[in-house]
């Protein structure tokens, strides 16, 4: 089963916390998972040069708090914070106009990017993108997958017309341990998508950093 499911999804709750944290009940549950979506994709989207890794939101009744994990912080925040300032208020008049919402934006930096499956994913499907070969493109993935002293296990998965060939098919390179079955180990999974002229390739990537400890009542990490 650990070979099929999503490694995140798999292991959400046990290891992992949630990446939205509020309650919401009937149609207000749905609408706040689908601003959740629309506001997750759209910073991914335009904030591509910072290399995102994650986008955590929390909700309350008059504050909505928004936790960006970046590897490259100091391009989101700008001069002074000033880009933080422009984000809550591209935000607030977009999502929240006519609620009196407190948006805060939070923004974290990812010290080993090598070690973040999400920056490494998108870092593949850019590098394919500019038409590196793919075998380079995966073999250069695990090369810098596994100089980090974090990562014990490696793996890349590419799908699509690779190489621009006719017929589409899969290719996928591995190194080192991957327990996918193991609740209790932290494997960071991701997927990006590279536009080609050739069309779409998936790309999907697993990296296995040793087990981890159980999550609190609270869906964080202890």
């Amino acid at each position: 089963m650990g070979q099929k499911v999503d490694p995140i999804g798999l292991r959400t709750a046990v290891i992992f916390g949630w990446k939205s944290r509020w309650y919401g009940k009937g149609i207000g549950y749905l609408k706040n998972l689908r601003q959740d979506v629309i506001i997750r994709n759209e910073l991914k989207k335009t904030l591509r040069q910072a290399l995102v890794s994650s986008i955590e939101i929390e909700r309350s009744v008059a504050k909505i708090r928004i936790i960006i994990r970046a590897g490259r912080p100091g391009v989101l925040i700008g001069r002074s914070g000033q880009g933080i300032e422009d984000l809550k208020k591209k935000i607030r008049k977009k999502y929240f106009l006519k609620e009196k919402l407190d948006v805060q934006v939070d923004v974290k930096e990812v010290r080993e990017v090598n070690a973040d499956a999400q920056i490494m994913a998108d870092e593949a499907a850019f590098q394919l993108e500019k038409r590196t070969p793919f075998r380079k493109v995966m073999k250069s993935f695990l090369e810098k997958a596994m100089q980090s002293r974090m990562v014990k296990g490696a793996k890349i998965r590419l799908s699509g017309r690779l190489g621009g060939a006719e017929m589409s098919r899969v290719e996928w390179l591995s190194k080192g341990t991957l327990p996918l079955h193991t609740l209790k180990a932290d494997i960071d999974f991701a997927k990006s998508t590279a536009f080609t002229t050739f069309g779409t390739l998936g790309v999907k990537v697993w990296l296995y950093k040793g087990e981890k400890e159980a999550v609190n009542q609270n869906g964080r990490n202890r």
